[in-house]
């Protein structure tokens, strides 16, 4: 595995001094191969913890979920409130709908389909956040966050760390999904939890989630001390692509819905 130099940590320092994300940067290895990759893991991750994984493919975005990145509160409370909408309109749509009282289901199909809530997607794959680092805004440099979800966790359950659910922890993820859009400096800290994984695209990107409360939106080390990034420069994007692709973590893989398999037949053929 390559390591870093004075002057490649200078350059990282350069080209991420503007990433919103406040947490470390790994910089002792430079990531050009998929071997480099999971290098960097095994010697980052320790094989009795429990972590989870996203992938950022420019640095524009910080740790917070769609519906808390406006600026005004009332576009946030807009956002939030789309989710009652979308319920009145889909139900007689999906096959398998959520339960109308299911709050957490029906935000996690909202999610999925595109409209703007307090969840952020994160995965227990590292490939699969290595694709999406990748795949996507080819020219630009990305990276992938890494985060304990215990260790997140602590703070709202000391006595029992753990990963929470709707099933165990109602009481403690009921209250969440009332908040709206306001920042209350002493409300409710990001935490992490495990959903229903009832799509199949959520079931092979190993999808989890963390839900964000109202003292912060965006995810930060002051919440999460294990949190930490590790970069992807643009000029290794296309290659590690391509190894990803021949070890079956490619879009067809990523997304199942036919779109996607058309999509990656095309360009399997050079159309």
């Amino acid at each position: 595995m390559p390591a870093t130099t004075p002057n490649i940590r200078r350059e990282l320092a350069r080209r991420y001094r503007d990433c919103p994300i406040d947490c470390p940067m790994f910089q002792d290895e430079l990531i050009s191969t998929l071997s480099d990759f999971f290098g960097v893991f095994h010697s980052l991750l320790e094989p009795d913890k429990v972590f989870w994984f996203r992938g950022h493919p420019r640095l524009t975005h910080s740790l917070a979920p769609s519906a808390l990145r406006y600026t005004e509160q009332e576009k946030r409370d807009t956002a939030l409130r789309l989710v009652a909408d979308m319920k009145r309109f889909l139900d007689m749509k999906l096959g398998r709908p959520p339960a109308p009282d299911d709050d957490l289901g029906w935000i996690q199909v909202a999610q999925h389909y595109g409209l703007p809530t307090r969840l952020l997607d994160w995965t227990q794959n590292a490939a699969v956040a290595l694709f999406f680092s990748c795949s996507k805004d080819i020219d630009s440099d990305g990276l992938v966050v890494i985060l304990n979800p215990i260790e997140l966790n602590q703070s709202a359950d000391p006595r029992s760390p753990r990963v929470f659910n709707m099933e165990r922890d109602a009481r403690i993820i009921r209250p969440y999904l009332k908040l709206d859009g306001r920042i209350r400096p002493s409300g409710k800290r990001t935490i992490a939890i495990n959903p229903t994984w009832n799509t199949e695209r959520i079931a092979l990107q190993q999808g989890v989630f963390t839900l964000h409360g109202s003292r912060t939106f965006a995810l930060d080390r002051g919440q999460a001390s294990s949190l930490l990034y590790v970069p992807i420069l643009r000029e290794h994007k296309s290659a590690l692509l391509n190894e990803l692709e021949r070890v079956g973590i490619g879009e067809m893989f990523i997304f199942p819905e036919p779109e996607h398999v058309c999509s990656h037949l095309r360009r399997g053929a050079g159309l």
